[in-house]
């Protein structure tokens, strides 16, 4: 990127929007519970126990996640079905989606500030010598500047994570776990070996014990929740000049349109 750019990003600023977005963390925020894999209904008391058993797990998380606001459903969602499907089956859509969504925007912030400080990786984008588009400007205008074809890998590998997560493993809408991502090992769908799965590749996890994983989830949710905060944060005020006080003058505007790839 250029100097001008580069120096609106300075320590200071980005102190400010660290700041900026931990105040925001305390507001308002839906936390959905894991359904019960170890209750399985089979009359209607039955299905009735789950649904309490989700409810109590959902409302658990949320106090953990954030113990000033504790539950808060202001849209019954906690209690709504989708699709025909049961209460305890639409919490584990829902909760999958928010650790999904959370990952994703964590991605997203860690990345935006990454380009928007001219980091890039050490060699050719292309086989042609075809540099990464660092000085094409901000993080979307980098975007714009890549070709088509690296744009289709990029979509397409993540089509490709989002069939397998949807494919493999057990559901999390009928019994699985939310936001666990089935190993490559474990599968059959992939005609060849996978020498590193996309969770954990190197077994970092496996020597935790439960109370340390329910912690790291909580951890994860409310720094998931942030992301999502700060990301939209960035791409509002590129939009909207002032959209985001505390962001004016620290990214440039932006005069493309941040919901090209999904059009």
């Amino acid at each position: 990127l250029n100097p001008s750019y580069n120096s609106k990003l300075s320590q200071k600023n980005m102190k400010i929007i660290c700041t900026a977005l931990v105040t925001l963390l305390a507001s308002p925020a839906q936390a959905f519970a894991p359904q019960s894999s170890s209750i399985k209904p089979s009359s209607t008391r039955g299905s009735h126990v789950v649904l309490e058993a989700a409810k109590d797990d959902l409302i658990e998380i949320a106090e953990k996640s954030n113990p000033v606001l504790k539950y808060y459903d202001p849209l019954q969602l906690g209690s709504t079905t989708i699709w025909g499907e049961t209460n305890s089956a639409t919490i584990g859509f829902l909760r999958h989606s928010e650790i999904k969504h959370g990952r994703i925007a964590m991605a997203a912030f860690v990345g935006y500030i990454v380009q928007a400080n001219g980091i890039h990786f050490p060699w050719q984008m292309s086989f042609d010598g075809t540099p990464f588009p660092a000085n094409a400007g901000s993080p979307p205008e980098q975007w714009d500047a890549l070709p088509d074809a690296a744009k289709w890998q990029i979509i397409l590998f993540i089509g490709f994570l989002e069939w397998f997560s949807e494919a493999a493993g057990k559901h999390y809408m009928r019994g699985g776990k939310p936001g666990a991502f089935p190993n490559f090992s474990d599968s059959d769908l992939i005609p060849h070996p996978v020498p590193l799965n996309l969770y954990d590749p190197f077994g970092f996890s496996k020597g935790k014990t439960e109370a340390q994983k329910a912690n790291g989830l909580i951890k994860e949710l409310n720094n998931g929740r942030l992301a999502m905060i700060g990301i939209m944060g960035f791409l509002a005020e590129q939009k909207v000049e002032g959209a985001v006080p505390l962001l004016k003058g620290v990214v440039p505007h932006y005069d493309g349109e941040v919901m090209a790839p999904f059009m």
